[in-house]
């Protein structure tokens, strides 16, 4: 396993599988991570108040194979977030990031998410705050604007704001979140995206990491966006279609797994998942997406949903029978 150091230094160019709630779970990412070993992956939005008033050896637990492993916290108060950085950080989580993109109303009332746009200087107390608890990269994920502040200036100012408090390392939705009016599957989809806004900021602020995120969806996309950022994040593309993920070893000039390594090791990890009592068929939502494109995908999709209960050896057949049509 790569140290933080070593991997920052053989990887300047950034890709990230985004933070999405009820999606990147522990057992997602160690999945993910089977694709590939360069990726940065990021935990769930969790809350502050899941972790302090609740289990948080169960909420941030993870496989040692996630690194380099990024824990997203969605919360307004300096103290309470860097109350949990310090917790994370005695986990050995390798980087904090703070949600400043969610537009979901059932956030916003407890001032979580893209809300935060509007307040850069408490975004910037928070940064100091979780600054105190650990040397480890501290990050913010936010829009590119938020209601009628739509304007580039008005990302940029924020930015600005923040970046003087100490983060160096932003990741922009280039998309703005409307608050009110539009659910957050509406948010994804329904404000244009501006990318040529996050080329500026990047060529503008060319000190700050800036990592791009929203509607991108292929390897050329991603080749694309890295002429102009540092990075690019990807959410659902990679969820729906993670072969997307081992496609990436292209940027770093190293060869693809193969569907039935995927496969193998997917059911090894199911193995112990299963010892420890995990109820298998809860967890095979999150590899539905495996075989995408390839024939039998949509048997395999049928063979794992649904279920009371699976084994690793029905994992495993149903796998199986699809390497066979394709001749894998």
């Amino acid at each position: 396993m790569l140290s933080l150091q070593n991997h920052l230094k053989s990887n300047a160019k950034r890709i990230s599988v985004a933070p999405m709630i009820d999606w990147t779970t522990a057992d997602f990412r160690y999945f993910a991570r089977l694709f590939n070993r360069h990726i940065h992956l990021y935990t769930e939005m969790i809350s502050t108040n899941a972790i302090l008033k609740g289990d948080a050896d169960y909420i941030l637990r993870y496989d040692n194979s996630e690194h380099l492993v990024v824990l997203q916290l969605g919360g307004s108060n300096p103290a309470q977030m860097a109350q949990c950085v310090k917790i994370g950080d005695k986990m050995g989580y390798d980087e904090f990031n703070i949600n400043v993109g969610c537009p979901s109303d059932r956030v916003q009332h407890n001032k979580i998410g893209a809300c935060l746009m509007a307040e850069p200087t408490l975004v910037g107390q928070i940064v100091r705050a979780m600054k105190e608890m650990t040397d480890k990269p501290i990050t913010v994920k936010h829009r590119i604007g938020i209601d009628t502040f739509d304007s580039y200036e008005f990302m940029r100012d924020f930015v600005e704001v923040v970046a003087n408090a100490g983060c160096t390392h932003f990741i922009a939705h280039a998309r703005i979140a409307w608050l009110n009016g539009l659910s957050p599957k509406e948010n994804r989809e329904i404000p244009p995206l501006r990318y040529d806004d996050i080329y500026r900021l990047k060529a503008e602020l060319p000190h700050l990491f800036i990592e791009i995120n929203g509607g991108i969806d292929d390897l050329t996309d991603i080749k694309k966006h890295l002429n102009h950022v540092d990075g690019v994040m990807i959410g659902r593309a990679f969820y729906h279609n993670p072969m997307l993920m081992g496609a990436c070893h292209e940027l770093w000039g190293e060869p693809v797994p193969t569907h039935r390594e995927i496969l193998q090791n997917l059911c090894l990890y199911l193995e112990k998942r299963a010892r420890q009592g995990a109820n298998l068929a809860t967890l095979t939502r999150h590899y539905l997406g495996l075989f995408q494109g390839l024939m039998g995908a949509r048997k395999w999709r049928q063979e794992l949903s649904g279920k009371g209960h699976l084994s690793v050896d029905d994992i495993r057949r149903a796998g199986e029978s699809v390497l066979c049509q394709n001749g894998l």
